[in-house]
């Protein structure tokens, strides 16, 4: 990929023009379209006259995780027109470091977002003149040859599936919004096709709204959050450095946040302690390194109060994790719904759910497999746009009820890291909606955000407007 790409002035059509992108869509014109299989007979076959895509460059606070720290976020829009004259414009937040670390390690920010958006643009090339009935069925079809070119432009014959899911978010969002409108469908409630209603069956009242705190985040910023009515708050682990230093830094963190807020209360859990959920992103390299963090929250007093410890290792590594004690959930290792059923057979007991880093798609087949094999989920969030939190709220206003706390659970931290976080929610067609907004750190999912499916059926202007007609 071209480093040119790394202009500050970069555009879409500056993207295009540049080498490294015409070399890629080079190599696609020999690779055909799928034929779809098993098609719904009650569904309207809907065929995608035109394509088209476009981005944003946002810039945020630094995010740090995973040793390294993203400092912009690529929002990306794809517009499917359908022969009928129907345009449906799906949005994508891209995350190149969380989706693939070795990606965004052997590339500038700018060019591994720009590889994402490669792939997203070669997905909606595959689409054009092409037919399907259900976003589902589409997904399965799409995803073997886009994350076959994925690693082919990437040199990469590692590349995780996210990578290639992530870049697929915004084309199944538009394949949504399309499937939707072609056959008269108003609610989210009515799109969930019949094999996975059971596993998005609830209607939560309120949903929690978790921030994000990056490593090195001061504890001061966390009891702020938890002073305004934060309940549960994300604690990203696995400090920069050693395995050694690593864990001397997370265990005088652990030390910190518990003295500063262990003793709150909150009535939305069944023990009325706040609880911690911790997120290592894969940085703990043995199960021993782990256990002395554990450890080390038995001696504090704060084992009791950890609702879950996300991702701790690798996910090329093994181990059974099903007998230390606390609730270990699976993120971008249950790529796929098969993938999440081999993290569960390895005693991963929760599953983050990210309809916007996995596609809606996948994640209605991996909440399923999760209900049927009485896993809880809950949502993680990507650092995404307003418009996307509610895609994602969709989903976990939906979800069983997690362990020991009576609410829907969701990730939302887009409010700390954009730098023009108010701007992107002017963007939403819904801004200003009770349910668009955090109240003592619950979303209130009444009776209005059914019934509007949180606006992600509405057009927003700003978005539709990259693209005129």
């Amino acid at each position: 990929m071209n480093e040119h790409c790394q202009t500050e002035n970069l555009t879409r059509r500056e993207f295009i023009r540049s080498a490294g992108f015409v070399m890629a869509l080079g190599a696609t014109n020999s690779v055909g379209f799928p034929q779809l299989v098993n098609l719904p007979k009650q569904s309207t076959i809907i065929r995608i006259r035109q394509v088209d895509s476009n981005f944003e460059r946002e810039p945020l606070n630094p995010y740090r995780f995973k040793g390294s720290a993203i400092t912009e976020s690529w929002q990306v829009a794809s517009l499917l027109e359908s022969e009928s004259g129907i345009r449906k414009v799906g949005l994508c937040t891209q995350g190149v470091l969380w989706s693939d670390a070795k990606v965004f390690a052997n590339h500038s920010e700018r060019v591994g977002n720009a590889l994402m958006y490669a792939i997203s643009d070669r997905a909606l090339q595959m689409l054009k003149g092409n037919t399907f009935t259900d976003p589902v069925t589409l997904l399965d079809n799409l995803f073997p040859e886009v994350y076959a070119y994925a690693k082919t432009i990437t040199r990469n014959p590692d590349l995780r599936k996210t990578f290639a899911l992530n870049a697929l978010v915004s084309v199944d969002n538009a394949a949504w919004l399309l499937y939707a409108h072609e056959n008269g469908l108003t609610r989210f409630d009515d799109i969930i096709p019949a094999p996975y209603r059971s596993g998005l069956s609830y209607h939560h009242e309120k949903v929690a709204s978790i921030p994000s705190f990056s490593v090195g985040a001061t504890v001061e910023s966390i009891k702020k959050a938890a002073d305004e009515g934060y309940f549960i708050l994300k604690l990203k682990t696995g400090a920069a450095g050693t395995q050694a230093d690593m864990l001397e830094k997370d265990l005088a963190f652990l030390t910190a946040v518990h003295k500063a807020i262990g003793h709150y209360e909150t009535p939305y859990t069944q023990s009325g302690k706040i609880p911690y959920y911790f997120d290592a992103n894969g940085r703990y390299e043995k199960k021993e390194t782990l256990l002395r963090f554990l450890d080390h929250a038995h001696k504090i007093g704060a084992f009791d109060q950890i609702a879950v410890i996300e991702e701790p290792f690798d996910e090329r590594n093994e181990e059974f994790v099903g007998d230390l004690g606390v609730r270990i959930a699976a993120d971008e290792s249950a790529h796929t719904v098969d993938d999440a059923a081999i993290r569960i057979q390895q005693g991963y007991s929760a599953i983050a759910v990210k309809a916007i880093a996995k596609t809606l798609s996948m994640t209605m087949k991996i909440a399923q497999l999760a209900f049927e094999k009485k896993v809880p989920c809950f949502c993680a969030d990507l650092t995404v746009n307003p418009i996307l939190v509610d895609w994602n709220k969709n989903v976990a206003a939906r979800l069983a009820p997690f362990p020991g706390m009576a609410i829907g659970l969701q990730e939302t931290n887009g409010h700390q890291y954009f730098k023009n976080w108010d701007k992107l929610m002017a963007y939403h067609p819904k801004a200003g909606a009770t349910w668009t907004r955090t109240q003592r750190g619950v979303y209130p999912t009444d009776a209005s955000f059914y019934a509007e499916s949180g606006g992600i059926f509405l057009p927003s202007p700003h978005y539709d407007g990259l693209f005129p007609a």
